[in-house]
Parts: C-alpha cells; structure tokens; sequence
C-alpha cells in the first residue's frame, strides 16, 4: 500500500489572516481555515500549496545579513510579458521591494519582502 503525501511550504508569521490575505490576493487562490486557528492554507492553481502559521515570538529575518539567513525560499514565476504587472500588483498588496533591479531576458528575478517579512522571488518562467 502507497502512502498518499502532499507537501506544504509553511511561513512562520505574527497574524496568519494578514500574510494568507496577502498571497491568495496575488496568487488568486483560496484560503481555508483548519482544525487548527493558528494555521491557514492557501490553495491554488496548479497544485501550489502554502500555509501561513502563528508564531507569537516570530522576528523576521533581516536580509541581507548573513547572521539571520533563511532557511528557505519562495519563488513566483510569471511570464516576462507580465513581471512588470505582477511586481506592480505586488507592491499594492503590501510586498516590500528589496532587490527590484531588471535583469532582462529569461533570467529576470525580482526580491521582495511580504508583509511578515519573508522574501521571496518574482522571476520569469522558463
């Protein structure tokens, strides 16, 4: 018998409902409350899965300090006919640029920060 698995990426935050809001805004998707409170999913299109979790000492990470590095990494593909679009809609949903300067061609990559403070990429799909 073959044991069913999903895997679920989960951002640590102080306020869950802000940080869901924030990338079921942008991803189009939906969030779904389970059995516990303090964990929102985010469901979206073509199997994108992340939860966002309470955490009532969370601290975000500084970047680009090396001292409190991340330990993981989100990154968001577009099309490059729609980044500038996308990092538009991003900065009106509460994303905080870091690192926005455009690399042209199929290696464009945007940083940002989203409103808990986690960064994560824009980049173009390939």
């Amino acid at each position: 018998m073959t044991v069913a698995k999903t895997s679920v990426l989960v951002l640590d935050c102080a306020e869950p409902a802000e940080l869901a809001e924030f990338y079921s805004s942008f991803l189009g998707a939906e969030t779904r409350v389970g059995a516990d409170p303090d964990v929102l999913e985010i469901i979206g299109h073509d199997g994108v899965r992340i939860a966002v979790r309470r955490d009532h000492g969370y601290a975000p990470a500084s970047w680009p300090r090396p001292e409190s590095s991340q330990q993981a990494h989100l990154r968001i593909m577009v099309s490059r006919e729609e980044i500038d679009e996308a990092e538009r809609e991003l900065i009106a949903l509460g994303a905080r640029p870091l690192d926005t300067k455009d690399n042209g061609g199929p290696r464009d990559s945007r940083l940002y920060s989203d409103p808990a403070g986690h960064s994560f990429t824009l980049a173009v799909q390939l």
